[in-house]
């Protein structure tokens, strides 16, 4: 039988100290002291007399709490009541009030032990199954940056550019691979996907700058970056109806788009430095490049000037930083120079796709520009594989001379459809100075890339996975463009009609339907250049 001094110590005690405590600790004090009184293993003893004397000796919170954790653990795993070391309730409670008394915000021992310790363990799970992935699942540029880089040689060396050549934008565009023939010669591709993609092309232009082209990584069959530039047998075979393009029923003027009344869009150009696969503006790119001629620019302005209500300007295309900078620098000072507008936008992928178009020329013309109004650049980054030690400093560079960067990612099948993918992506060019802003669903208008699309709840499910495991702002809004930006939380979701989605616009609460991405194709693993 204990004696009565063991008796007394296992005995609930209304001391001072404890009083004090809060119900967390309080509880927890509860529990711990309900198990055995007596423990023969002597080294554990050893290690709790150790513990505890190092959380007396020391005027710090962590020894207290390695002892209350390992008494806890005890407890749980071995059914010993602190008693069992010889401590009683009055010399556990002596020591939470001397961790309160410590921490500046005064936090419990019972909070800490059982309430926060838990719940980072917890996140610590989640999370760690993401880390252990992330590299192999989802590399970025600076991950694969010594394969870039031999890449790069191998390029230059068929292409035969110099190193100014490749350094410059004047060398990357002059030198785009706009042909099968050349592509093969960088890329191992099998006949098939040659036969395939000669056909295509008929139709649809390929453009990558042997930049981009580097970031290929040639072992991988359905490599991103591949599949975001090359077209391939589906946008042929895809069946559907193309709705007519964006602009037809929301071009209120020459060169412009206008789906809000405060918002507009110039699209100034047809030209991109590398044709996206997946472009929602198919339809603009056109057989060749163009820039428009003074009188069309000064239509759209002419529209802007007579519209007070107008206050956001996106330039846009094509690409607004494949403007000459004359061109750019002209625009941007006549949209400062209009009172009602107070805000710009710059549509562009140049840092992914050419980031040596960033010189200081054109860092200046946005700096002075910024300097009058504010000025965002809003990129397209739809995997970590583009972000390299090249971009990221272009972005670095943009950031120090801008009001924002901010990503509109499009969530594509086989590119950044996953949890793993779609984190990593995120994380990565929060890094890198560009906040991710949106994450569009795949339009549905062009059922050329009907095979990129994904269904809704599976970018829910993404998006919402985020939350609790990355940093918010690193979290983007997912978005689907059916006559206006509409998000896709749950509550804008109505329901089914006929197979569509059927969305309601918060802003009006008008219900549009939404043809959802068809279950089976995006079933369909075997696409694009997995095809056998």
């Amino acid at each position: 039988m204990p004696d009565s001094n063991s008796t007394a110590q296992n005995t609930h005690q209304d001391t001072t100290a404890e009083k004090s405590l809060d119900g967390f600790t309080r509880d927890f004090f509860d529990t711990l002291f309900t198990g055995d009184q007596t423990c023969e293993d002597p080294d554990l003893k050893y290690q709790i007399h150790g513990l505890k004397q190092a959380a007396e000796d020391k005027n710090l919170t962590f020894p207290i709490i390695a002892l209350f954790s390992k008494l806890k653990a005890i407890r749980e795993k071995n059914a010993l009541s602190p008693g069992a070391f010889g401590l009683s309730r009055q010399d556990l409670a002596a020591l939470a009030v001397k961790h309160e008394t410590i921490d500046e915000h005064k936090v419990s021992v019972g909070g800490r032990v059982c309430r926060a310790l838990p719940i980072v363990a917890e996140a610590i799970d989640r999370v760690d199954d993401y880390l252990g992935v992330k590299t192999q699942q989802a590399p970025s540029g600076f991950e694969l940056w010594d394969t870039i880089r031999e890449n790069q040689e191998r390029i230059k060396s068929y292409l035969k550019m110099t190193h100014d050549d490749w350094n410059s934008y004047s060398g990357q565009i002059s030198h785009c691979i706009d042909t099968i023939e050349d592509l093969s010669k960088i890329i191992d591709l099998p006949e098939r996907v040659i036969r395939e993609v000669t056909h295509v092309t008929q139709n649809y232009r390929m453009r990558l700058t042997p930049y981009y082209a580097s970031l290929i990584q040639t072992t991988i069959a359905n490599d991103p970056i591949l599949l975001q530039s090359v077209p391939t047998g589906e946008m042929v075979d895809n069946k559907g109806v193309e709705i007519p393009p964006v602009a037809a029923d929301h071009s209120p003027a020459r060169l412009i788009d206008q789906f809000y009344p405060r918002v507009v869009t110039i699209k100034a150009t047809n030209m991109c430095a590398m044709y996206c696969t997946h472009c929602l503006r198919l339809a603009h790119i056109g057989k060749r490049d163009r820039i428009y001629t003074e009188q069309a620019y000064e239509e759209a302005l002419d529209y802007i000037r007579s519209n007070h209500r107008i206050r956001d300007i996106l330039i846009t295309g094509g690409d607004s930083f494949v403007l000459p900078n004359k061109i750019l620098e002209k625009i941007l000072t006549a949209l400062d120079e209009i009172d009602h507008v107070k805000m710009k936008r710059l549509g562009t992928r140049i840092p992914v796709t050419a980031p040596q178009r960033v010189d200081n020329e054109l860092l200046d013309i946005l700096a002075q520009s910024n300097d009058r109004k504010p000025i965002r650049v809003v990129t397209q980054i739809n995997t970590a594989q583009e972000m390299t030690p090249v971009s990221g400093d272009a972005f670095k560079r943009i950031s120090k001379n801008v009001f924002a960067v901010l990503n509109q990612a499009v969530l594509l099948k086989g590119i950044n459809d996953t949890r793993v993918k779609m984190w990593k992506l995120c994380e990565t060019i929060q890094e890198n100075y560009v906040r991710p802003y949106y994450l569009f669903n795949c339009s549905y208008r062009n059922p050329q890339f009907t095979h990129f699309r994904v269904p809704i709840e599976k970018g829910r499910d993404i998006i919402e996975s985020m939350y609790g495991n990355i940093s918010g702002d690193a979290i983007p809004r997912y978005i689907a463009t059916a006559g206006g930006k509409i998000p896709l939380h749950r509550s804008n979701v109505e329901g089914l009609v006929n197979g569509d989605i059927l969305l309601k616009k918060p802003w009006n609460g008008e219900e549009v339907r939404y043809p959802d991405a068809d279950p089976a194709i995006y079933a369909n693993g075997a696409f694009a250049f997995m095809k056998p």
